[in-house]
């Protein structure tokens, strides 16, 4: 029960929505604070920065890279158990997948060294969830069709079931520098507490069935999976308790794992921001380069081994006298001696998932330098004077993230505007597995001290979200004091 508890929570939590993790639109967006997170390089101009506790940095991401809700249910007429076979079970492949990525930052602040003015520190703290299953393409042929039929002689590949999950608190700790007029570089160290994970990769084997010999039909398997899981056990124990105090349970299980009371892991971001000239500009980071050690409140699944089997063998007339021979049993048996589902308590390394950026901006229309006049920069600099800030940006970038089936990118163009001191819009045009046509905007509102920002992505998608493959939300509020630097 335990088992199939765990896979049926991971695809439900799986499909009902995905993400890349691709945040382009606040990628180099360096009037927002939050840009730090993903380049620990990128131009900081802040003085010092205080996230509003809880609401500083939200960001949520929703879709599916095969079907949609509207390929299920819409009312076009089409049996819904023919949509299923044409549009799931035939449509989608294995490189498909349902995912889930969002994160809370539940503090940041940022502050310039008094001593070492160059130097900008961040730290803060953040709660992320990712979880990806890809579509078991002949699992699912193998449960919908059976191995009958047109499927006898179809060798099934058990290698299609992987998924990867887990929820993370985050501590991290970063340094941006100013090398020089040209050249600015960043790092941040992270701490991670999980609070649950569990994966299912790397796995290898076939099932099939055949003509027989002695029989009619042969079947075969040979299997070597694998489901590994840390922190699961500890909250499927407190769901299973018949107690009117669950839900604080929950909570207090949640706050010791996310507080350093589960497993622990190390990992770090590197960034940098290279100035080719006054208007161009080139950008590159990595992020979560790390990993955590799975040694609490571990449980994992094996099956593994090989068997070929041709059925009940009845010999007669003597088995037919023989009332206490069990023949299913000692087949099921056999079976299981061969193919032995397992649990042990064996601790494991899990890797975060790697992304990388990097982007080539050029700006133009140069903002007046002078002390009386707007200077056109979005942000509220000492005296109004910065002479190396544009009002337009245009350029483009590109985003990799390591997946368990291989390196998931995506391409972006943007345009972005600076309306004074107060305001900036950057609208992106990005191209990856999920959408062709997927149009973002973000707008930074500085009033005063206080910061704004709202993301989104795939607007177009809006018209109709219930047949929208993708869709991603973003937004903060912070407090800022600018100056010069």
């Amino acid at each position: 029960m335990r088992l199939k508890s765990v896979l049926f929570l991971a695809v439900v939590y799986g499909t009902v929505s995905l993400s890349a993790q691709n945040k382009q639109l606040l990628y180099d967006f360096y009037e927002i604070p939050q840009s730090l997170m993903v380049n620990p390089g990128v131009k900081a101009s802040e003085k010092w920065h205080v996230g509003v506790p809880g609401i500083s940095g939200l960001y949520f991401q929703a879709g599916t890279s095969g079907v949609t809700v509207n390929d299920l249910f819409a009312n076009d007429g089409v049996d819904f158990t023919t949509k299923v076979r044409e549009r799931v079970v035939d449509g989608m492949s294995k490189r498909d997948d349902f995912s889930v990525t969002n994160q809370v930052e539940a503090f940041t602040i940022g502050f310039r060294s008094r001593n070492r003015p160059d130097e900008y520190y961040s730290m803060g703290m953040y709660v992320e969830t990712d979880v990806i299953v890809y579509w078991p393409k002949d699992l699912a042929i193998l449960a919908f069709e059976g191995n009958g039929g047109a499927n006898i002689g179809r060798s099934f590949d058990l290698g299609d079931l992987s998924l990867r999950g887990e929820m993370v608190n985050v501590f991290h700790f970063g340094i941006n520098r100013k090398i020089n007029n040209a050249l600015r570089v960043g790092a941040r160290a992270k701490v991670y507490s999980s609070i649950f994970q569990f994966q299912s990769k790397a796995n290898r084997g076939a099932f099939s069935t055949t003509q027989g010999q002695d029989n009619i039909y042969r079947t075969s398997i040979t299997a070597d999976l694998q489901l590994q899981t840390s922190g699961v056990e500890g909250f499927l124990d407190v769901l299973d308790e018949d107690s009117t105090g669950t839900a604080g349970d929950l909570v207090n299980l949640f706050s010791k794992r996310a507080l350093f009371g589960g497993n622990l892991g190390l990992g770090f971001d590197a960034g940098f921001t290279y100035q080719l000239n006054p208007q161009t500009t080139i950008t590159g980071s990595v992020l979560d380069i790390g990993f955590v050690y799975n040694s609490k409140d571990i449980m994992n699944y094996t099956l593994k081994g090989s068997v070929s089997n041709e059925g009940l063998t009845v010999i007669l007339p003597e088995d037919i006298t023989n009332l206490n021979n069990d023949l299913w049993q000692d087949l099921v048996d056999e079976i299981e001696a061969a193919v032995p589902f397992e649990e042990n308590e064996s601790g494991y390394i899990s890797f975060r998932p790697v992304k990388a950026y990097g982007s080539v901006r050029y700006d133009f229309g140069q903002a007046e330098s002078t002390y009386s006049r707007d200077c056109g920069c979005a942000i509220a600099v000492q005296e109004n004077r910065n002479s190396d800030l544009y009002r337009n940006s245009i350029g483009g970038q590109l985003f990799m993230m390591k997946r368990p089936r291989g390196v998931q990118a995506a391409l972006t163009g943007f345009y972005q505007r600076r309306f004074g001191r107060t305001l900036a819009v950057k609208t992106t045009y990005t191209v990856d597995k999920y959408s062709l046509t997927n149009i973002g905007l973000g707008l930074n509102l500085q009033a005063g001290p206080i910061n704004f920002y709202i993301m989104g992505d795939n607007l177009l998608a809006y018209r109709n979200v219930a047949d929208s493959h993708y869709a991603s939300l973003q937004f903060g509020f912070n407090i800022i004091s600018w100056n010069d630097n």
